[in-house]
């Protein structure tokens, strides 16, 4: 059983390439998918869609528009959900992501620090499970393998 994996989460790093790797080693029969991680690909397909928008506001509207359907598939084809909140950047794209997935009654594997323990209470609370590490997250998914 093969089972598709949404990594929900900052773009700015390469978390997802390490969790993919791992996996990998671990051998487990995984597919990741997630958000575009090209950043500028991401701000600007609004445009590259449907042209040059009168204003900023309006071009983040429409890049919004359809990262948001992309990932709402994406999503929605997806077994699993891993949600990493990191340290560094602001997360309000995978706290919007992370509430989705809960609303979309998918298995929910948040990743957290422990100093956002706090901010994060209530969303680590309706997922079904909160690490701190990817290794963590990892091991949950190989335990429905055995």
């Amino acid at each position: 059983m093969e089972l598709t994996v949404y990594l929900a989460g900052q773009i700015h790093d390469d978390w997802r390439e390490q969790v993919k790797e791992k996996a990998k080693e671990k051998n487990l029969p995984l597919t990741f998918v997630g958000p575009q991680t090209e950043h500028d690909l991401s701000d600007d397909i609004g445009e590259q869609i449907l042209g040059e928008r009168p204003g900023k506001f309006y071009k983040d509207d429409a890049a919004s528009a359809v990262n948001n359907l992309r990932t709402q598939v994406l999503m929605q084809k997806s077994d699993v959900v891993i949600a990493l909140f990191g340290e560094k950047y602001k997360q309000w794209n995978t706290a919007m992501d992370a509430s989705a997935a809960i609303t979309m009654n998918k298995p929910t594997i948040i990743i957290r620090p422990e100093e956002l323990i706090h901010p994060l209470k209530e969303l680590s609370n309706k997922a079904n499970i909160t690490v701190e590490t990817v290794d963590q997250a990892l091991e949950v998914l190989a335990y429905i393998y055995k």
